[in-house]
Parts: C-alpha cells; sequence; structure tokens
C-alpha cells in the first residue's frame, strides 16, 4: 500500500526519525535528496534508468518510457513516491556502478544483470526480469531460427558487446561480425539488407522491432540461448532490499508485471521465456 505523508510537521518528524536512524548522517540509500526510507514521503528520489532503448528506458522530448521504466514507478510508488517525485538519470552501462557508489543516484533499473562480479561492487534486489540473448531479423525470414543457423550471415552488434563474438565462438564460426554505435543502427541495416541479423537480450530487441518505423518488418526470433536475470541496483550499504523485493512481488501478483511487458513489446510476436518469468526474487543478502 502507497503511504503519503501531508503536512510540514508529519514530515519533518519523518525526516528526524530518519536521519537518527542513519546516525545523523543524512546519507540514505546512498545518497540523493530523498529522506523517506522505505516509507519514501521525502523530496524525491533518483533513479538510473537508459535513455537510449526503445522499450525498456527511453527519453523523448522530457518523456520516460519503456518497461523499466513502469517497473521502477510502481516501485517507487511501493515506496512511497509519487511519479512526480522520480527524478529519472540517466545510468549508462559502464557508468552504473560507480553511480550507486557514489550516490549520483538512489537505485537503478537498467536491464543491468545480476553478476557475482558485481555483487562485489554493489547490492541488487530482484531479479524482475529473466532475458536470454536471441536474434532479430527480418519478419519473412524463415531460415534463421537459432545461432546455429548464422554460419557464413552477417550478424550486428553493438561496437564493444560480446554478444555477437559470443555466437561465433559458441555457435556459428563463420558467421561475419558487424558492428555499428548502437542497436537502432543495427536494425537500420537489418532493414535495408546490409546484415541478416542483430544480437542482444530477447526484450531489448523486441523493444526495438516494436518501435512504429520497424512495425511488420523484424521479428524476434524467440529461441534465447542464454539467461540475464534483470535486478535493481542498490548501494551496498542500503536497507531497501527487502521492501523492493515485496514491491516486485506484488507486481507480479496483481498482473501489473504482464502488462508492462505486454504494452511495450505490442505487436512484436515476443513472448518472455516462461519457464524463467515472472521470476522469483531472490533473498537479499
Amino acid at each position: 500500500m502507497r503511504t503519503r505523508h501531508t503536512g510540514a510537521a508529519t514530515l519533518a518528524a519523518l525526516t528526524a526519525l530518519t536521519l537518527a536512524a542513519c546516525g545523523g548522517g543524512g546519507e540514505v540509500g546512498g545518497g540523493g535528496e530523498e529522506t523517506g526510507g522505505a516509507e519514501g514521503g521525502g523530496d524525491s528520489i533518483k533513479i538510473g534508468i537508459k535513455f537510449d532503448q526503445p522499450g525498456l528506458g527511453y527519453q523523448d522530448a522530457g518523456e520516460y518510457t519503456g518497461f523499466d521504466v513502469d517497473v521502477a514507478t510502481y516501485v517507487a510508488g511501493e515506496l512511497g513516491f509519487e511519479p512526480d517525485q522520480i527524478e529519472w538519470v540517466e545510468a549508462p552501462s559502464a557508468n552504473r556502478e560507480t553511480m550507486l557508489q557514489t550516490g549520483q543516484v538512489d537505485m537503478i533499473f537498467a536491464t543491468y544483470s545480476i553478476t557475482d562480479e558485481r555483487k562485489e561492487q554493489v547490492a541488487f534486489a530482484g531479479p524482475y526480469f529473466v532475458a536470454g540473448q536471441d536474434l532479430l531479423v527480418a519478419e519473412d525470414n524463415t531460415d534463421i531460427t537459432g545461432p546455429e543457423a548464422l554460419e557464413g550471415k552477417n550478424l550486428c552488434s553493438v561496437t564493444g558487446s560480446t554478444s555477437a563474438q559470443r555466437i561465433k565462438d559458441e555457435y556459428a564460426e563463420g558467421v561475419q561480425l558487424v558492428e555499428r554505435p548502437g542497436y537502432a543502427e543495427c536494425v537500420t541495416a537489418l532493414t535495408a539488407g546490409q546484415v541478416d541479423a542483430v544480437t542482444t537480450d530477447d526484450i531489448i530487441l523486441a523493444g526495438l522491432a516494436a518501435q512504429p518505423a520497424n512495425a511488420g518488418k523484424v521479428k524476434v526470433v524467440g529461441a534465447p540461448f542464454s539467461e540475464e536475470n534483470y535486478g535493481v541496483g542498490l548501494p551496498q550499504d542500503n536497507d531497501r532490499c527487502e521492501d523492493i523485493n515485496a514491491a516486485i512481488t506484488k507486481m507480479i501478483e496483481d498482473e501489473s508485471w504482464d502488462e508492462f511487458v505486454t504494452s511495450n513489446t505490442e505487436g512484436t510476436g515476443y513472448e518472455p521465456n516462461a519457464d524463467l518469468n515472472p521470476p522469483t526474487p531472490d533473498a537479499c543478502a
């Protein structure tokens, strides 16, 4: 249930209690301006997302859309923050750990896979989604049904990504790798016939396919061959993990999770891996 705190006296009391619980240092959840702990009620909460992933985290003319945005808004609501109390912050992949460690954000929802290596630097709640590496192909392509079918084909991924190289190393040694600066450029190359497929996580591909410019032109193959657990990135000294996991569980139980997936991938034919989704959040460390 969402909790609102109104009135200066209530807000002042809540702030005082929170500061006392933190030893008076005023550093709640790794930084940011909010002061309400798990109950919210502070000025704002800073949430890191991607700004350039259609269908997941996308910023356009001051509007923020996508599955990660919807999930983050829901979770923040359960923590007591209204949508207008959320400050969205761009969280590029390479900067996510630093942003959490230095208090630039309070939490991150940005296709952030939970790994043991990352757990040495930050904490995670969730997962709230389990993605898998997949392929995006032309709508009328019936030949490419999985990574093994890419032998001799042209495969696009973004510069610096390891996903395309993984296919070359493990599935199709003769695949020709093509790099582009972003996935949007890869999709442009695909629709122009310059490449045969694009690879990254399946829900990222579905978000790209759902864009109006790509509608009816491309499709997700639907044969994921990896497992990526998307978690909520948190500072290691946070006290929110259990509350976030409770919010994720509620989101799944009241079917909001299904609505968020559907609304952000509509028209692409994409279905999350039913053996892995919806996920069950892990116990907090």
